[in-house]
């Protein structure tokens, strides 16, 4: 974990593996902790080398991963969720965000249990990669 000190009550995280290579290509943190409360950075399904997942089923679990590891570098869990933003490439007209819903939906519930935090979704014409679909980004309070 490489984590930055702002002030003694602001301090940045850096997320081993993706997030060294994010903050070294693109100069910015993957969470941020003041007090209690925790940001993080938009996390997308991919590995330790930014390669996405090739099924969207796949990208959206381990993205929900990414955003898991992502607070624990900042010592919070995915219980401390209090309010998730996710972005989702718009499918083709013929489609429907079905096949996006029930995949978030079951990683809610297997990662929340009775929790469940406000959720904004918002469709979106790209990401930050290419082959990106999706994009999980989360508040969490620690302890609440």
């Amino acid at each position: 974990m490489h984590e930055v000190k702002m002030d003694r009550d602001v301090e940045f995280f850096v997320t081993p593996g993706a997030g060294e290579k994010l903050f070294g290509l693109l100069h910015y943190s993957q969470a941020v902790r003041i007090g209690n409360r925790v940001e993080i950075s938009g996390q997308g399904g991919w590995d330790a080398d930014l390669n996405v997942a090739e099924s969207l089923e796949e990208e959206i679990v381990t993205a929900f991963d990414n955003v898991e590891r992502t607070l624990a570098t900042a010592g919070a869990t995915w219980r401390d969720v209090v309010h998730v933003n996710s972005y989702h490439v718009l499918p083709a007209p013929e489609l429907t965000y079905n096949a996006h819903n029930d995949v978030m939906t079951a990683q809610f519930r297997a990662r929340l249990g009775d929790r469940a935090p406000i959720w904004t979704q918002t469709g979106v014409t790209a990401l930050g990669l290419p082959e990106m679909r999706v994009e999980i980004r989360v508040t969490a309070i620690v302890d609440s």
